[in-house]
């Protein structure tokens, strides 16, 4: 803020002043909080404010405000009658009050459900019969949201509870069950499909935190033994009485379609039809979140990698009705807009691939408030390209994406498809 703010009324307001609005990002119907005054419109709609005086910057603007005694007549008529356009500012301010409650509502369900995961895993040994109920439980109420609405939508998670150390079997559980969902499974194998995929590495349990968690390259000795978890987890699940669809996917999530995967080197015709869907969701959860962050790939290039040059691991009718799951821009990518503004992909929408809900990166503004859009709402507004987290300046980076993973969680959509 320039030490020469001064202040005028909304009478006084003419194109060419350089405009400070001293209120939330929902409290106005502008992109941006501080900008230059290009039209007769923006003023009406300042106006429309109310505001009985509003903060103006003379060094950033081209003009002078004009005198208290010079302004226009019809202006005190503007508030005095309802305005169209300021009601339809109001009703798109709620509308966005709306839409970051139900973000905040979609990052506390996240929360809860990866603290009953780490729960679920520290009983796993002393009381397997309460991990396994809570496992049935968290993978039916996943279930019962996915079938019974006519459509979800999938959410980055921006809250620092992503760092939990359990969001990757959440990531590849909601993964996997949009994808049985595209597929049409039924309620039964949707249920077979999420338990597998939350339990998938339950036989990481029984390998060694130092080649778990180490970031360089292992060894040969350590990389053969990471890979019997598949084995270990196999015999968990026997012990843990689970049912057969269940154990194939522990079992078979690392195998291959073309024959290069693990524990036992299947073809796609040997490979349980829910494991291969598993075995998707599972390695592109890999490419986004790996050990180094540093590695770490965008979706939107953790897809295409997977379609153009891994497509041969995969069955190719889960893999492009996955593509279609996490839309063109999938949530958690980062992205410019045609006018050049970046923003990161926060929800797909069901019904518009190209018009996802956006948080946009302003820096006049406190990321905590940071401006939320959703695109099926802004006709003016588009995707120009997807970016690589290393062609965004730091500062926009640190204010977009400020966590080191990235997590899924769903919700209904409301709106009429």
């Amino acid at each position: 803020m320039s030490d020469s703010t001064v202040y005028l009324t909304p009478e006084q307001l003419c194109i060419g002043l350089y405009i400070q609005l001293d209120l939330k990002w929902w409290e106005h119907d502008f992109a941006f909080s501080n900008f230059k005054i290009k039209d007769e419109a923006q003023i009406r709609a300042l106006r429309a404010l109310q505001l009985k005086q509003l903060r103006y910057d003379p060094a950033r603007s081209d003009c002078a405000p004009l005198p208290p005694d010079a302004a226009p007549a019809a202006v005190k008529s503007e508030t005095a009658a309802p305005d169209p356009q300021a009601q339809a500012r109001q009703e798109r301010a709620q509308q966005l009050r709306n839409l970051r409650s139900r973000l905040a509502d979609v990052d506390k369900r996240f929360i809860e459900a990866s603290q009953r995961i780490r729960a679920l895993n520290q009983t796993l040994r002393s009381r397997p019969e309460d991990a396994m109920r809570q496992a049935g439980a968290i993978v039916g109420e996943m279930v019962a949201t996915l079938l019974g609405a006519p459509s979800v939508v999938l959410h980055s998670i921006t809250g620092k509870a992503a760092e939990d150390s359990y969001f990757h079997a959440l990531n590849v559980t909601v993964l996997s069950l949009l994808l049985g969902r595209q597929l049409g499974l039924d309620s039964e194998a949707c249920h077979s499909l999420g338990l597998g995929a939350l339990l998938h590495d339950i036989g990481k349990l029984d390998v060694p935190s130092k080649v778990l968690l180490k970031p360089e390259p292992l060894t040969r000795p350590e990389r053969q033994l990471l890979q019997m978890h598949t084995d270990f987890g196999l015999r968990l699940g026997q012990k843990l009485m689970l049912d057969d669809e269940v154990l194939r996917i522990i079992h078979e999530h690392h195998e291959h379609c073309d024959g290069t995967g693990y524990p036992r080197g299947l073809r796609e015709a040997g490979i349980g039809r829910l494991s291969r869907l598993v075995a998707i969701t599972n390695h592109f959860d890999g490419l986004c979140n790996p050990l180094d962050p540093r590695q770490a790939l965008s979706p939107h290039e953790a897809l295409a990698l997977m379609f153009k040059q891994q497509r041969e691991h995969f069955d190719d009718v889960a893999l492009k009705a996955f593509i279609r799951v996490m839309g063109i821009y999938p949530p958690g990518s980062l992205v410019q807009l045609e006018d050049e503004r970046y923003a990161l992909v926060l929800g797909m929408n069901p019904t518009q691939a190209l018009k996802p809900t956006l948080i946009l990166y302003d820096a006049d503004t406190p990321k905590q408030e940071a401006l939320i859009l959703d695109l099926s709402q802004e006709p003016t507004l588009a995707i120009a390209r997807s970016l690589r987290p290393s062609q965004l300046p730091l500062e926009v980076l640190e204010y977009l994406s400020p966590r080191h993973n990235l997590s899924y969680h769903i919700e209904p959509n409301h709106k009429p498809a």
